[in-house]
Order: structure tokens, then sequence, then C-alpha cells
């Protein structure tokens, strides 16, 4: 009862919250209430000084970046403890902003201050907001920076502390996301983010105590010391020679004057050694290709501004290509798709910021077929693909389409023969995309097969083969990843049984039965084909009066036959198949393995050009009827729980099922 309320307090609580920030500090104060009034949980970074007001998701996890966090508590912002006393019961005492900063530990903006000369000016009249850097963010300042800071009578070190005030109070709730403010050095601007996990930063320094009220204005302290920016990241990649190659590239795309434009981007700008790293002919086709290099180019630049401080997971993020990259952390490293590939972070420009990596990102849609299948789980395919000399094809600019097997789906060897004429069936003609596919749809392959598509509730399938994955789609084709060897039709359902061994007493009930034609004509079969092992299993009598009653062998026959092709991948849980005689057939699956009324499938999807066949080593029977057992006049009888009906009446009800409507395809 206890969570619940607490639950409901959170909610509620942040609903009312005004921002983000607003948001993980109510979230944190009431965490922390069991430590006394006032009091905020904060998640630590193991091993580091880095804290972090806390969100749901977080104090779960209880991991930031990956990392293992501890909870700490102290007092929220405008806060004090008072000896003897719980929690923080006291407000800090509301002074000029010189004194808080000494109040809030910011203690060597406050002495750098006093040496700048600016003291008189933040203890006197006004309302400022004041960013001030932690000690810590002065500590980590190059030595060399901070000698000249304070060495050049002061004036520089008295104009850096004026960037990090505006001449006006801003709280936290007032710094907007994507806002800036002109500073009090020469008005230039700086620039203000505030993203929806809470995080606020100022030219890409978190605000790690906001809110810090004074008489004359308020302070937020930052973990860094803040520049002054005047160029857009255009310049500033225009400056450095280690971005030279991806400088060309820009001009060559005509992206110029998007990155000189306003706006608020991230560029995860590749090094030369990035481009270095790409083999000669696939970065050359690229810089050869205006659609491709501009994908390229996109790929590494999201529509919005991320400074390195405001990631604290794994979050997917729109680039200009217009998909995703996945931008998360780990630790101290920013990751890219999963990988630290980041060397140099935050080089922030008037539009944007910059982070340099050391590794080239290429959308699938620069890619070729054959790049498309080498970047894919799809390694033995992609090696099959090459071994049956297609790769000419899959590296060329005809539009085509890959069917990509899993490596799982590949069991068994084949020669080389036979390699060339299976991949073929796997490349078909024309850029598809499994949107666009339509049930019984026919494509045509580059070894002049035709394939027909499925469409089901729960899946598509190109023949025999289903869907496996999302579409990969390329510069020229796209690739469908399957779960299965395609196997074309090599014939109608009768060719498929006559040339299995497995099925020759079948064959022979076939022409018994005078249904020879039926499964040669045209039209769409599911047959659960019973093997040899089938006829095996049933008595020798049986069998014989069967085999001596055309009529009750048709019957048994037809209720093995559904009306509609269904491959094993469009069976799902409680699908049903109408048969050509008697009731519906239930079909489901369990660990892998398909089952008709209960009967497991042996030998599945058996491709014909008039239908599919399914072997089962067992004779296919109506289920017993379902009972309800508060209807029942008694309690079922353990004989009548899941068993068969007797054969008599099997043969019955197969046999009074065929003056029953027939559905045109099965129901699933």
């Amino acid at each position: 009862m206890k969570e619940c309320v607490l639950l409901v307090l959170v909610m509620w609580s942040l609903c009312a919250a005004r921002s983000p920030y607003q948001a993980v500090l109510t979230h944190s104060r009431i965490r922390g209430r069991q430590q006394g009034p006032n009091v905020c949980a904060m998640q630590q970074l193991k091993g580091t000084d880095k804290k972090y007001f806390t969100n749901c998701k977080q104090w779960y996890h209880r991991k930031i970046c990956n990392k293992p966090t501890v909870i700490t508590y102290e007092c929220c912002p405008g806060y004090e403890k008072i000896p003897g006393e719980r929690g923080c019961p006291a407000t800090l005492p509301l002074v000029n902003i010189y004194n808080t900063l000494g109040a809030v530990g910011a203690t060597t903006t406050q002495m750098y201050s006093e040496r700048a000369n600016l003291r008189e000016e933040i203890q006197g009249p006004g309302s400022f907001t004041f960013f001030a850097p932690s000690n810590e963010a002065w500590a980590a300042l190059p030595m060399e920076i901070l000698d000249a800071l304070v060495s050049n009578v002061n004036i520089e070190l008295l104009n850096a502390l004026h960037y990090h005030m505006v001449n006006r109070r801003l709280t936290s709730e007032e710094l907007k996301h994507g806002s800036s403010f002109p500073s009090m050095y020469q008005d230039f601007h700086v620039h203000l983010q505030h993203y929806s996990n809470g995080i606020v930063t100022v030219n890409c320094a978190r605000l790690i105590k906001a809110d810090q009220h004074a008489t004359n204005g308020i302070v937020h302290v930052v973990d860094r010391v803040i520049t002054a920016i005047s160029n857009n990241v255009h310049v500033l990649i225009d400056v450095d020679d280690d971005l030279e190659t991806l400088r060309t590239a820009i001009a060559a795309a005509g992206l110029t004057s998007i990155l000189e434009s306003e706006g608020q981007y991230t560029i995860f700008a590749p090094t030369n050694e990035a481009f270095e790293k790409i083999p000669p002919e696939t970065l050359n086709r690229i810089l050869g290709d205006p659609v491709s290099l501009r994908d390229l180019l996109n790929y590494h630049i999201l529509k919005n501004m991320r400074c390195a401080e405001s990631i604290v997971s794994g979050t997917p993020m729109e680039t200009l290509q217009g998909t995703v990259l996945e931008v998360g952390c780990d630790g101290k490293e920013i990751t890219l798709n999963g990988k630290a590939i980041i060397t140099k972070k935050d080089q922030l420009g008037t539009n944007g910021v910059i982070h340099y990596i050391n590794q080239l990102l290429i959308p699938d849609s620069a890619k070729t077929l054959l790049e498309l299948t080498e970047s894919s789980n799809v390694a033995t395919a992609t090696r099959m693909f090459v071994e049956a000399g297609l790769s000419p094809q899959l590296k060329g600019s005809q539009p085509l389409t890959v069917l990509a097997p899993v490596d799982q789906a590949f069991t068994g060897g084949s020669s080389m023969a036979d390699i060339s004429k299976v991949m073929s069936n796997h490349i078909v003609k024309g850029q598809l995309s499994s949107k666009s596919l339509y049930h019984n749809q026919e494509l045509q392959t580059l070894g002049d097969v035709t394939l027909r598509v499925f469409v089901y509730r729960n899946n598509l399938c190109i023949e025999n083969a289903c869907l496996a994955a999302h579409d990969k789609t390329g510069r020229y084709g796209t690739m469908l990843t399957v779960d299965k060897v395609v196997t074309p039709p090599m014939g109608t359902v009768m060719d498929v049984l006559k040339a299995d061994e497995r099925f020759s007493v079948l064959v022979g009930a076939i022409q018994t039965a005078g249904m020879t034609e039926l499964l040669n004509q045209p039209g769409a079969l599911t047959f659960f084909a019973p093997t040899n092992n089938a006829f095996d299993a049933l008595p020798q009598t049986e069998v014989s009066q069967m085999m001596r009653n055309s009529q009750q062998l048709a019957a048994t026959l037809r209720y093995h036959l559904g009306d509609g092709m269904l491959v094993s991948g469009g069976v799902g849980s409680h699908t049903r198949v109408k048969p050509l005689q008697g009731d519906m057939l239930e079909l489901g699956v369990k660990n892998y393995t398909v089952f008709v009324n209960r009967v497991a499938v042996a030998h599945a999807d058996l491709m014909a050009t008039n239908g599919v066949v399914h072997g089962v080593d067992s004779m296919v029977k109506p289920l017993p009827p379902k009972v309800d057992p508060e209807q029942a006049d008694g309690p079922a009888r353990q004989s009548d729980v899941g068993s068969f009906r007797n054969d008599a009446l099997f043969l019955k009800v197969v046999q009074s099922g065929s003056s029953r409507t027939m559905s045109s395809r099965p129901d699933v």
C-alpha cells in the first residue's frame, strides 16, 4: 500500500512539474523524503564525482550510461542542514551573488571574481544570471589556458567571467531548449539546451546545481568553463586539417549551405583517418555518386543538437538522411550504434555541435547489395553468393531484390553447380519492399524461375521462405532476410509425391481413389500427406479395407487436403484450414514444429506449382468434440479426455462433410 501511495505521489508531482528539470528534481525530492525534509536522492556514478538527479527508469535500473550508480542524499537546491535536525529544514540565506558563490561551493569562481575586479559588480545592484564553473571545472582546464586567463592584467579573466553572465535573472524553467541569450561579454550569446531527460546545458556544460537564488540574481553551477563562440559549424570544419576529406565531401554533396544556415545540428564528423579505413573501391564509388554521398553525409547529422552531457542512455535519434542512429553511452564514452568511436566531443558552433569520430558510418541507402549482405547476419548466404559468381550482379546498379537466408537455414553442403542454381533463385528482378508485396504476386528470379508471394496474418512468405527481419534498402536494391533457403516448385503436387519415395504408398492410394487429376490440375492446395510410415502405423486390415473401397479412401485423403496455400511459416496459434471434406483442421506450432489436429508435420513445405505438401507420419483424424464442463450431463470420462474418435466415427465424419460448402483458401 505504501508503494502504491508513493507511486501516485510521484506521478502527480511529475505531471505538475513545469519543465523536465523540475520533473527530475521533484522525483529526486520524493525519493529522498524519508531522509528528512528537502532532501534529494542523487545517483552517483561509481568511481567518479558525477551526480545526477534521478528519474524513474534510472532509479530502478541503478545505472547511468550503462554503469552502476550509488544512491547519495544531499540538500535540495536552496536548502541547508541544521545541526541536530533531520534533513535540510533551513533555506539558504538570501545574499548577493558573490556570497552565494561561496555558499554553493563555487569558491574558485568566487576567488577569480575578486581577482578580476568583478566582486563589486556582483555584490551590487542588478539582476544577473551567473553560470558559475565548479571548482572541478576550473581544475580541469589545461594549465596553459588558465595561465593565459589570469596573467593578462586580468582583462581576459574578466572577459571570460562576463561571458558566463547574462544581464537578467533566468531560472531553470526559463532556460528553454534551443534558446540563447546575449552574455555580458560583447553580447556574445550563450546557448541553452533543456533536454527531455531533465539535463540542462549551457554551451554544452551541464548545470549541476541550478536555481541558487541571490538578492541580485541567480547562480547556476556548471561542470565546465565555457568559451565564447562566433563561428558556425561549417567554419569549424573548414579550418580543421583533420577534417579535410569531410570538407571536400561536403562541398561535392552541396551541403555547405545547410551547415551555414541557422539550426540546431549535431554533426558526427569523420576524421581523415575514418575515411582512410574504408576500402578504396567502396569510398571511390560513394564519392563519385552524388546520391550515395549525400545520404552518407546526412547520416552523420542529427536534426537536433545533442551535447555529450545530455546522453545518459541509448536513444534512437533521427538523422537528416531520414533513418535513425542509436546514440548512447558507456561510462565516459559516447557510442554510435553500439560503438565507442567518438574521439573529440562538444566542438560548439553557433548553429550546432560537432563530435569527431574515427569510423565512417555508411547507411544502408549508400550500400550495394553485396555490402548490405556483408554488414548483416547472413554470412553463409554472402559467401555462397560470392562462390556462385554473383558478385558482379550484387555490386552493380541493376535494380534487384536479394532473398538472404539466415545462417541457420543452411544445414548441408552443395556442389558448385548447385550453389549457382540455388543462389541465382535468391535474387529477384526489380527493387522491391516487403510493404509493396501482395498475395499471389509472382516474382521473376535471375535464374528465370517464378516465385510466388503468400501473405498471412502473421507473416509474409516467398514460396517456403518467410521474412525473418526488416527490409534493408540499399542504393540500387533491397535485401529481404528470410528464414529458409527458397525452394521453387518443381512440378504439381502429384509430381512432388511421385518423386519422393517416402510417399510411394500414398501415390498408389491416390491413383486407387481416382484423385490423380485433382492433384495435377491448377489450383492451390495444402496436402498433409501421409508418409509410408503413416500407413505402416495403421492395422493392415484397415489399410486393406480402405484400398478396396475407393469412396472411403477418397474421403480419407480429401480430409488431408486443405483448400488454399498454407506454408509452415503462415501457421500461427489457432490457425484453421477447411479440408476438401470434413470438419475444420486445427493447426498450431510448438517448439518450431507444426501440428495439424495434434499430429506433427514431419516434412514441411514441399513446394508444388498447385500447392504445398507437408508430410505427416500419422493419419490425421478429427479432434474430439469440445465439451463445456458446466453444460455436460456428468463428469467427462477419462477415456474421452485427449483421445481421438474411433475410426468408424472418423470415416462417418469425413464422408458426411462432402456436401458442405468449401472455402476458397485457408482461414489464416
